[in-house]
């Protein structure tokens, strides 16, 4: 009788015998399914992950985020900081990188994120303890082979406790089952009647800071305008940006690094994070602002696919200015950026509140 636990007993190398045996092998599967998750379920993502500063350059400097006060030490106490902390972008990709094998590494849309908040800085050497919990399940009403699944997301240092950065966000999730449908109605939105009513004039403030956008916002109201205007530098995706960043952040998703399986996926490739992408439009708009400091993000969504050799741009509208918010040398700002492909065609959009230096 053949001892097949015995070294020789099979050669599986032979491409007949491997083909064989591949196909009757049984797959041992990375994340879950849409029926795992129910209302109220809390998650501990292990194993965590330690912010360094290599980390956080790393992705300032592929993103094209150059604030100086995240790079040097003289400009991060004239900001306030102790020493360069890590970048506020490159916190909340690591905190959502580390859900990702629990929460979504079985793929699905990353429909959006809301209610983004930092509540204290973080500095090399954090160890990150990330926390979710099932805040909502839904069925998709035109995708059978998919669910909606929304978490809450806490980022704590694990050694004080203190929490960090807090979200929310919401993903399509593939069901084990499919699911009967309405076809889409249910997610279908009327069309409006005859269009947005559109501003007659675009306005850019004169400048960088504070004081420079809350003057163009007064400009505005007295005609038919708006503040807005786009950002002259692009960013060209690359094996960095589509794959190296998400995997220096533990997302284990496929989609961003198994071309095989993406072969035959809607996008036809590998794709980019969302919060890669989200982050290279960021730091156009940071580029011609005095940022002080990142206050909150809300309704972040994405849009389209974002694949190798996709150029990002960036959109900007000032929606509200606050004096009163903030220090004495800098003043709350909002507003609405617009990532944008080579087609122009929108991939990412949300919400920011930023404290802005004043002159």
């Amino acid at each position: 009788m053949t001892d097949w636990s015995a070294p020789d007993a099979i050669d599986c190398a032979d491409e007949s015998t491997f083909e064989t045996l591949l196909d009757r092998a049984e797959t041992r599967e990375k994340g879950h399914y849409f029926e795992f998750f129910e209302n109220g379920d809390e998650l501990v993502h292990d194993p965590g992950l330690r912010l360094s500063q290599h980390g956080s350059e790393q992705w300032m400097g592929q993103t094209l985020n150059h604030d100086p006060a995240y790079w040097r030490p003289d400009a991060a106490r004239e900001r306030g900081f102790d020493d360069p902390p890590v970048h506020p972008d490159y916190l909340l990709a690591c905190v959502m990188g580390i859900t990702v094998e629990d929460l979504s590494e079985k793929g699905g849309y990353f429909l959006g994120r809301t209610n983004v908040e930092f509540h204290r800085t973080a500095y090399p050497g954090t160890e990150l303890a990330v926390s979710s919990r099932v805040v909502g399940t839904r069925t998709s009403s035109s995708r059978p082979n998919y669910g909606i699944v929304t978490w809450e997301t806490e980022g704590r240092d694990r050694v004080t406790g203190e929490t960090l950065v807090t979200y929310e966000r919401t993903n399509m999730i593939p069901r084990r089952e499919p699911t009967a449908t309405d076809g889409g109605t249910a997610e279908k939105h009327p069309e409006p009647d005859g269009g947005p009513d559109l501003p007659e004039t675009l306005i850019a403030p004169d400048g960088e800071y504070f004081e420079d956008f809350r003057d163009a916002l007064r400009r505005s109201r007295t005609k038919s305008a708006a503040v807005a205007y786009r950002h002259e530098r692009g960013r060209t995706m690359d094996d960095q940006l589509v794959a190296g960043l998400p995997l220096a952040t533990l997302n284990t998703a496929r989609q961003h690094h198994n071309r095989d399986e993406m072969a035959d996926s809607p996008s036809g490739d590998i794709v980019a994070y969302g919060d890669v992408t989200r982050s290279i439009a960021l730091a156009h708009a940071r580029s011609d602002e005095a940022t002080y400091r990142e206050r909150r993000f809300d309704d972040e969504r994405f849009h389209s696919f974002v694949t190798l050799g996709d150029t990002v741009y960036g959109f900007t509208r000032v929606l509200d200015c606050d004096g009163d918010s903030g220090p004495d040398d800098a003043g709350a700002v909002t507003f609405e950026h617009v990532a944008f492909n080579q087609h122009s065609t929108p991939v990412y959009s949300g919400r920011r509140t930023a404290l802005v230096h004043r002159q």
